[in-house]
Order: C-alpha cells, then sequence, then structure tokens
C-alpha cells in the first residue's frame, strides 16, 4: 500500500463485492499540468501526426471517406480560442493606465507572477472581472439587534460622564468631534507624536493618564501604591535619549520604587528563551531591526523601517477598493471603518502563494445609531498583494510619514558624549552609501555607487536593463564579475537556482537636484542616512543588518536565527516569504551559506507580546538587581546613573 494511505479496515469474509477499485487522490503536483488541456494533445491531432499531416484548417465539413472523422477539422473560433492561452503567458500583467501609482501596483503584481510561475501555481484569468462584477451587485444584509449577540458595540456619545477616555474607550466614541473629544496617540512610532501635540508635557500628561487608568482598571493597582512596585521600561533600539529622560522623569513623577531600562530587541530573546537572534520586530508604524549576540544589541546593525502593519491596512483598502469594495463608504479616518479594515486583513491577508484564489468572504460592519450589516466579497490577489508592501514599499509615501514631527529637545547630553551611532549606524550607512555624493578633485559634485564585487554565479539572471536608470546593470552570468548594489528603491532581479523569484536588490539614483551639496544632515553626511535607509524592503534591511555585524561568518550566524515578532508576524505565510527571500539574496553574496532559517515565537506566546513576556522574564532575575535605578540615583547623577547601569547608552 502507497505511503501516506491508511490501512483499510480488514474485511473478514474474504469476499469482494465489486471488482472496481477505487482511484488514489490525485497528486497536488500535477494539478497544474498541461495534459489534454488543449486540442493539440486530442486523440484527432495525434492520429494526424500519426499519418504525417498536421491539422489543416477548412471551411467546410465534409471529409474524405479514407480519413477518420474530424482528423483534418478545425473551426476558427475554437482555433482562436485554443492558441490564445498558449501565445500569450499568463503571468503577464498588463498596466491599464497611466497613473504613476498604478504602475507601481503592477511592479508589486510582477513579482508575485514570478513568484507563482516558479511554484508552477495557476493564475485564474479575467479574476479581477469576476471580483468586481459580483463585488457590484452585491448589496448588504441588515442584521437585527439580537442577532449580533456579544459583538454588538455599546457606542459613547457625549453624555459618557468622564474627561477622560483611555484604550477601547476612547474608539467607541461616536462621533468624537460632537461629544467634544480629541482622540489622540501620544506614541508614534518609537517616539512621542509630537506631530499631534504641541508639546512633550501635553503627550507626558496624556501617557500618565493612560497608565493610571490601565493599572487601575487591568491591575487593580492605586495611585498610592505606586511606591511598591519597579517598573521595567523597554525602549526602541533606536532611541533618542530625550524621548529616554522624559519617560524617566514621568516614572519618578509617578512615584515608582525604582526602574530598569532595556533595549526591545534584547527583551525579545528573553521572550523567546535564546542568546542570539537578528530580531524583526514589525510593528504598526514602523519595523525595527537589530542583532543580538549574547546579551547585547550591537548597536552598528540597528535599523528602522518607515513601514507597518497600518501600512498594509491603508495598502489592502486600496486595492479592495480597485476592485469595487462593496462597502462604498469606507472612510479609514473612522474608527469603525478602520476596525472594518483591520478585521478583514487579520482574516484574509497572507504570504502563501499557494492560498491565492478567487473565494468568497464576508464581512460585518458596525456603525453608531445605525443597524449591523453583512456583506459579501470576493477578492483574488489583493490578498496577497497588500502585505507584499513590506518587501515592495515602493507604493508607501514616505514623505508623509515624517512631516510635521518636531525634535523632542536639542543640546541637553547630561555630560554624556554624543556618539555617531546614536544618529547613524553603520547599518545605514551600507544601505545609503550608493546615495553619498563624491567630490573629485576637480571640485565638481557627482554620485556614485559603491558596488559589491563577487564571482560569477552560475544561474543568475539577466534583467533588462532601464534607459533611465543609470545604476541599473545587466547582470550576466557569462561574463566577469557581477556587480549588485544593496540599496533602495527600483529593483534589480537576482534569482537563484532553486531559490524562489522576487528576491530583489534594489538600486536608486539619485541627482544632484534632490539634494543639495552644501547642506550637512545629522551626522556629518550629505544625505538624511536614517530616512534614506527606512525605505528599505524588509528582506534587504535585514540583509544590510547582518552584515554591519562582520564578516561572512556574522552573517551566516545572524540569517540562521532570524525571530519576527510583531502583530505582522502573525500573517500566514510570514516565515517562507522571508525566508525565501533572504535565501535569494544572501546565496550568491555569502560563501557557503547554507540556509536561512526562521525561528517562530515560543509555544502559545503571541508574537505581539514577546518584548513584554521577556521584560517580565528580566525583571525576575537574580542578575538585575545590580540594573536598578532608584529615584535618589537619578536625582544626583541622572543619565549618567542610567549609563552605569545600562550597556548601551
Amino acid at each position: 500500500m502507497p505511503r501516506g494511505i491508511p490501512n483499510a479496515k480488514r474485511d473478514e469474509t474474504g469476499m469482494r463485492y465489486t471488482m472496481f477499485s477505487v482511484p488514489l487522490a490525485p497528486n497536488p503536483k500535477h494539478v497544474s499540468s498541461t495534459y489534454l488541456k488543449s486540442e493539440g494533445q486530442t486523440l484527432w491531432a495525434r492520429n494526424s501526426y500519426r499519418k504525417g499531416k498536421a491539422p489543416a484548417i477548412e471551411e467546410t465539413t465534409t471529409t474524405p471517406q479514407d480519413q477518420r472523422r474530424g482528423s483534418n477539422v478545425i473551426e476558427k473560433g475554437s482555433e482562436a480560442l485554443s492558441s490564445a492561452p498558449q501565445d500569450g503567458d499568463e503571468y503577464d500583467v498588463s498596466v491599464a493606465s497611466d497613473d504613476p501609482f498604478e504602475a507601481k501596483i503592477a511592479a508589486i503584481s510582477v513579482s508575485l507572477r514570478d513568484r507563482m510561475r516558479f511554484y508552477k501555481l495557476r493564475v485564474t484569468p479575467n479574476a479581477t472581472t469576476i471580483a468586481s462584477t459580483f463585488n457590484e451587485q452585491f448589496k448588504p444584509e441588515i442584521i437585527a439587534e439580537h442577532a449580533d449577540g456579544p459583538f454588538h458595540v455599546d457606542w459613547i456619545d457625549g453624555t459618557a460622564g468622564s474627561e477622560v477616555l483611555v484604550g477601547e474607550d476612547a474608539l467607541r466614541i461616536s462621533d468624537p468631534f460632537k461629544s467634544n473629544y480629541v482622540v489622540r496617540w501620544p506614541i508614534y512610532g518609537s517616539n512621542f507624536n509630537t506631530r499631534d501635540y504641541s508639546s512633550v508635557q501635553f503627550v507626558l500628561a496624556d501617557l500618565e493618564a493612560i497608565i493610571e487608568a490601565t493599572l487601575k482598571d487591568r491591575l487593580n493597582i492605586e495611585a498610592v501604591d505606586y511606591k511598591n512596585h519597579s517598573v521595567v521600561l523597554v525602549i526602541p533600539d533606536f532611541y533618542e535619549r530625550g524621548y529616554v529622560r522624559e519617560l524617566i522623569n514621568l516614572l519618578i513623577v509617578m512615584g515608582f520604587k525604582q526602574f530598569c531600562v532595556q533595549q526591545e530587541s534584547l527583551a525579545a530573546t528573553y521572550g523567546a528563551g535564546i542568546s542570539n537572534a537578528c530580531v524583526v520586530d514589525i510593528g504598526a508604524t514602523i519595523t525595527s531591526v537589530a542583532c543580538v549576540d549574547e546579551g547585547l544589541v550591537i548597536p552598528d546593525t540597528r535599523m528602522f523601517l518607515n513601514i507597518g502593519g497600518d501600512d498594509i491596512t491603508e495598502f489592502l483598502a486600496v486595492l479592495l477598493g480597485r476592485i469595487s469594495f462593496p462597502y462604498r463608504e469606507l472612510n479609514l479616518a473612522r474608527s469603525y471603518d478602520w476596525n472594518v479594515m483591520e478585521d478583514l486583513k487579520s482574516r484574509l491577508c497572507t504570504l502563501a502563494e499557494g492560498d491565492v484564489a478567487l473565494n468568497l468572504y464576508d464581512f460585518i460592519v458596525r456603525k453608531p445609531n445605525q443597524p449591523t450589516e453583512k456583506y459579501g466579497l470576493r477578492a483574488y490577489d489583493e490578498i496577497i498583494l497588500a502585505p507584499m508592501c513590506i518587501f515592495e514599499p515602493r507604493v508607501v509615501e514616505f514623505e508623509n510619514k515624517r512631516a510635521g514631527f518636531r525634535p523632542i529637545s536639542t543640546g541637553v547630553t547630561e555630560e554624556i558624549i554624543d556618539h555617531q551611532a546614536d544618529y547613524v549606524t553603520n547599518a545605514m550607512v551600507i544601505s545609503t552609501q550608493h546615495l553619498m555624493p563624491v567630490v573629485p578633485e576637480s571640485g565638481s559634485t557627482q554620485y556614485k555607487t559603491h558596488p559589491i564585487i563577487l564571482p560569477s554565479t552560475p544561474g543568475t539572471s539577466t534583467p533588462a536593463k532601464n534607459e533611465n536608470d543609470p545604476m541599473a546593470m545587466v547582470v550576466d552570468a557569462s561574463s566577469a564579475p557581477v556587480t549588485i548594489d544593496i540599496s533602495v528603491d527600483e529593483p534589480i532581479d537576482v534569482d537563484v537556482d532553486s531559490k524562489p523569484p522576487a528576491a530583489q536588490v534594489h538600486g536608486t539614483p539619485q541627482t544632484l537636484d534632490n539634494h543639495n551639496p552644501q547642506k550637512t544632515y545629522v551626522g556629518g553626511y550629505a544625505i538624511d542616512v536614517s530616512f534614506e535607509a527606512s525605505k528599505l524592503p524588509l528582506d534587504v534591511a535585514i540583509f544590510n543588518s547582518a552584515r554591519a555585524a562582520g564578516g561572512d561568518e556574522k552573517i551566516r550566524k545572524y540569517l540562521q536565527a532570524v525571530l519576527v515578532i510583531g502583530g505582522t508576524a502573525l500573517v500566514p505565510g510570514m516565515a517562507h516569504a522571508l525566508e525565501s527571500r533572504l535565501q535569494a539574496i544572501a546565496t550568491p553574496l555569502v560563501p557557503g551559506m547554507e540556509k536561512v532559517q526562521i525561528i517562530p515565537p515560543p509555544k502559545e506566546v503571541d508574537p505581539r507580546v514577546v518584548a513584554w513576556k521577556g521584560a517580565a522574564v528580566l525583571g525576575k532575575m537574580d542578575s538585575v538587581s545590580e540594573l536598578w535605578v532608584t529615584p535618589s540615583d537619578w536625582d544626583v547623577l541622572g543619565m549618567r546613573g542610567l549609563k552605569e547601569r545600562c550597556f548601551y547608552l
């Protein structure tokens, strides 16, 4: 009996009721076969070729008596239909508009089609038209209030009776403007939300209210009991000293007993129970990457990307809008509409190419003072294109992400010497070195790339050269060495034998008009290194972070222990999508690179709370007793007292 087929129940009578044998289940590997799917493979066509004659097109249906009926007759219409899939490529992507944003979406679709071609997955023809037609005609179903059950939302209006609402209560305000409420988030990314607040003091006031309400409602800890509790403060890997100083001042004012400060990547390794890893934390607004070596975050490997789970939500809304999303009134500025798209993202989005299909989904819309509505939705590749934006960030408007933010404070060091790593790391410099201006002896300013030279690799593809991109170069395996730039934006494909395609290294030219040669940015560079590095695709950023740790041995070490945490780590297929892309980048660049490995979080541990679990573990360790800072220590030493107990300041 073949392997994998369970043993059938033994027939005690020894007699068979029938001579018919039930065929085995079809092999999934053969689903994409073209056998007997074209007229050229039919019995009639084979008989014609066996006689030495090819099928011919004839106007009449009459045949000589010595020929088999139908052997030489092919209808013109059927020939056109059957030859169309053979002449065209089902994986081709066409752009029907001159809109630059549509061209960016098409580029992501091309990357998806290349991976589907590699895995021999079929593409559903006219899937967009079928989905759009269904969504346009769909009418919502009204759900009665008693049938909504425990999911019914109790909306809050202007008569709530509370001046401050925190957490989920703040998101249940039916109309904040009419209710005289202002809904704000004091933290944005890895810093204070100075865009929505006029001063840092207002930010700290809201943070204090949030902490007090959470401790009272969730843990039943009153303000008078703060003096009996210690705090483990988890800060970003790439942080501002002013941000840390203001948070510690807040904890001191609130009256906590003592505090300890640790970086999030280190806390994540404690939560995962490992000592060495490349930690990738995909948050809501930013993604941080850093390598941890034996209880210490390597400073030069720290990077952050201005992309996160919220960008996936917004991009999903755009993609669904292109196929006539049935909920026409969608407005992501409203909290309940944002929750609708968040629910769709958590249930629909995937990074597994095998899950792409023209499926039917449903979702619920709950709006204040209106009945609950149930919608149906058809979608195809939108469910995978949305999360692919973290690997193809060209659709993200990065300039809008930093508009309106202000620095916390300047010139306050408290007798701690500033280092370049406080503003720019080696991983960021590696990622943006092709943008650095080079001033030759003649005095003229030009831009020069800093390529990586490696021996020729068999199986390396030859992408088409972009005439408008002077940095896009032809990669030919038959020529001498191969030159590849690890940088940002426009793709240069690097295909490796037996590795999935669409793992890309990127290069973008910068003209002299885009940068003022007289202006100097933080760190003494002629470009904003940290901002330009934040535009990288996730796989390239991880590779550059590992490169910044040291030689090839370090790269192999950290690429074989990549820990992905954060809410986006829950997307199905994330581990394989990241492994395949990193493998395709590292194989031609790193000698002896066997296998990239993504480390899953511990069982029954949500990837969103791995860092918090690690902080809780750290707070209970005996060795952490030397890391606590008391209010008296802070009053006397300030940030210097923290530096004596933290290795990273």
